[in-house]
């Protein structure tokens, strides 16, 4: 064993289990099958890594001695250091913090400690010493601090900044509540996470202004008062008036603000907004809100005019960003744009002239992220399906050539952290039989060094046999992939209850080689207690490429059905399963196709639990419906078909709908009028509600939901 694993065994950890054939008939609790695998039963791994910039010096968080420290391994010289945590102010005096590092640049990094700001310090003798602990006002959300040492953040419906020279300063005075910026907008559609944009340097300010003036209100109910109280949230529908946004930039300098002139109509998407490296330009991608034509254009961050239309993306069906421009690291001119034009999602390199230069990557497969670059050797550094759908694999593609190199070696689903230079990755992995593996890995294939294996956190418990299985949907050509989770103590010459958990809607994919091999250690819950657990990923859902994914557009509920129905024909050719005695569930779009299920094909399953469901798409978000229904008045028969509150007195088994009372996102009134039409229809169905809790449910009461979902399976499929 060499010097460099010694200490990593010594400052990471080292796992060794022993058991016996006899020890493993433990049963999951409800909790463990819950939370367990974020929690108690999770696998061991290196926490909050990340590589210091300018080195190729990657940092981790452990616990040394029972103390909390950094662990910083210098690939340089193939050493470990120890480095203490950050000096701050505390309640109780000084005290140190040792968080996730969220680095500026080599030298200096950001904490948050409640409603303090820490601005910290490297010095050449690896100490921190903190610069700067700055109070944020306790309403303060969407932090944000740039490598110049300015944070931004908003209160309410305003933005503000803070600077060293200034001080806190108010960019934004909007006195109508109804006028947001610095917020994400589009309701987190297009991948869009934010609304605040630091320019390269830190000497602007870019942020989102969205005017909801003209949506409609939509009362959320809040029921841990009493009187219960109302909060009008803006919630646009499909076909209905959307909100108009804008993108701003401000100037520092003059306390002032100009806006990009974006035109009209003014409820198109602002999407993919980038910075040029050299500050001028600001680059945005508009999308009409039909959402099937996307022009890429070029702004002066000074003026707003409009400099240029670099090019433009049209589909018959939809186009849809979720990236913005990657610059080639050291140049302004020439960046990386995602596209699925070619039926993929593929990195296509573009000048800012708007002229492509190539296409980089190609095939039947998905690029999945963009992890970082290796300008020395022209390469940029990816992870992609390239291997298998069910897989995410580590590349390094060349710029010039497109040649591929995969980085990684075992099968399963890898993320890569990229040192700041693209020598290095941190690979982190999992897989059937492999819990979790932390690596370092060079980029040129030259160097591996394993931080963690992780043992089988799961050794000592009962667990069931599970089986890939490759369908064909109804074309007789596209393949789903699904997994069957065998009872526990499985005796092929009994019959069992089974239970089709699902979602199938877009940007989801629920099947991968991964840890557990089951996906989710509820399932295996289950068939401990005597089911057997089938999932599929039908034609709709994420990382199949364009052609997978549209198959189920302006007909929501349908191709999607058809392909579940193909997994339940293949569950009853199976001797050992009880086609009397199936259920299914799923949450959200799993909650619209498990209710879908039960009134579209009544005599399928005997019953059926669905969690925060979409019931009419007219009452569902503009952005996400119109992109795969259209608007209602142009797909009448679409959303027609699609409509379930038309269909209850279809129902034939048991049916539990269960809704959080604070949903903004599929509003409760989806479940509520759904109420009133069985009572309308003298149909009888089971009703749950979380109070407090909006689309779904989290933390500790998960436990509570899975056990009322258990409970629904035992009553109704049990002999």
């Amino acid at each position: 064993m060499n010097d460099i694993k010694k200490m990593l065994l010594l400052s990471v950890w080292a796992v060794s289990i022993n058991y016996t054939v006899s020890a493993q008939h433990k049963q999951f609790t409800i909790a463990e099958a819950t939370n367990g695998m974020a929690t108690t039963l999770a696998p061991k791994t290196v926490k909050g890594a990340s590589w210091q910039p300018g080195t190729n010096n990657l940092w981790w968080t452990n616990k040394i001695d029972g103390r909390d420290m950094w662990v910083m391994l210098n690939r340089a010289n193939s050493t470990i250091n120890h480095v203490s945590g950050v000096e701050v102010e505390g309640p109780r005096g000084k005290e140190y913090i040792v968080p996730a590092i969220k680095w500026l640049d080599r030298n200096n990094a950001w904490f948050q400690k409640d409603k303090e700001v820490v601005l910290a310090t490297l010095n050449d003798n690896m100490k921190w010493r903190t610069a700067k602990m700055m109070s944020v006002p306790d309403k303060a959300e969407n932090i944000r601090v740039d490598k110049s040492r300015k944070i931004a953040y908003t209160i309410d419906n305003n933005l503000w900044l803070w600077s060293k020279d200034k001080g806190k300063v108010q960019v934004t005075k909007e006195k109508n509540l109804n006028v947001v910026c610095g917020q994400s907008v589009h309701r987190d559609e297009f991948g869009i996470d934010g609304g605040i944009f630091f320019s390269p340097n830190g000497n602007y300010l870019a942020y989102y202004r969205m005017d909801q003036t003209m949506v409609k209100d939509y009362p959320i109910v809040k029921w841990n008062t009493t009187p219960a109280t109302v909060d009008l949230i803006k919630y646009p529908m499909a076909g209905g008036t959307s909100h108009e946004v804008t993108l701003c930039v401000y100037n520092p300098k003059t306390n002032k603000s100009v806006t990009m002139q974006t035109g009209a109509p003014k409820d198109h998407y602002l999407t993919s907004v980038t910075w040029s490296p050299d500050e001028k330009y600001i680059f945005i991608g508009i999308l009409n809100r039909g959402q099937n034509h996307l022009v890429l254009r070029k702004y002066d961050a000074r003026s707003g005019m409009l400099l240029a239309t670099l090019f433009e993306e049209k589909d018959r069906k939809y186009v849809h960003p979720t990236h913005p421009l990657t610059f080639i690291p050291g140049q302004n001119n020439r960046f990386l744009w995602w596209s699925e034009r070619d039926g993929y999602e593929h990195l296509y390199l573009y000048n800012t002239n708007g002229e492509l230069i190539r296409q980089v990557t190609h095939g039947n497969w998905v690029v999945n992220e963009i992890a970082g670059f290796n300008m020395a050797d022209n390469k940029v550094i990816i992870t992609a399906s390239k291997e298998s759908p069910l897989e995410k694999h580590i590349y390094t593609v060349n710029l010039d050539n497109g040649k591929m190199a995969r980085i990684d070696k075992d099968a399963g689903m890898h993320s890569a952290l990229c040192s700041e230079d693209g020598s290095y990755v941190f690979d982190v992995y999992n897989g059937a039989g492999i819990p979790r593996v932390c690596c370092v890995r060079s980029t040129d294939g030259k160097y591996e060094e394993e931080l963690v294996r992780s043992a089988d956190p799961l050794a000592d418990y009962d667990r069931p046999e599970i089986k890939n299985v490759l369908l064909k949907a109804d074309d007789g050509v596209t393949a789903l992939y699904g997994k069957l989770i065998l009872p526990t103590n499985f005796n092929r010459n009994k019959k069992y209850p089974v239970i089709v958990y699902l979602y199938n809607g877009p940007n989801v994919q629920l099947l991968h080689n991964q840890f557990p091999e089951s996906g989710n250690l509820w399932y295996e819950y289950m068939a401990q207690h005597g089911y057997m657990v089938f999932t599929m990923d039908g034609r709709g859902s994420k990382n199949r490429g364009i052609d997978f994914e549209q198959a189920t557009f302006r007909r929501l509920g349908e191709i999607e059905l058809r392909d579940q129905l193909k997994g339940v024909e293949f569950l009853k050719t199976l001797p050992y399963v009880d086609a009397n005695r199936m259920g299914i569930h799923g949450w959200s779009y799993g909650g619209f196709m498990t209710t879908s299920m039960m009134l579209k094909h009544p005599d399928v399953f005997k019953c059926g639990v669905a969690g925060g469901p979409v019931m009419d798409w007219k009452m569902y978000e503009v952005m996400y419906t119109e992109r795969y229904m259209d608007v209602p008045a142009d797909n009448a028969d679409g959303y027609a078909n699609a409509n379930l509150l038309d269909k209850v007195k279809n129902l034939k088994g048991k049916l539990l709908l269960i809704h959080g009372t604070q949903d903004n996102v599929v509003v409760w009134q989806h479940s509520v009028n759904f109420l009133k039409k069985c009572v309308d229809e003298g149909v009888q169905v089971d009703y749950f509600v979380y109070p407090g809790y909006e689309h779904n449910v989290r933390g500790k009461d998960r436990v509570h939901l899975m056990k009322k979902v258990s409970d629904y399976f035992d009553a109704y499929l049990k002999p």
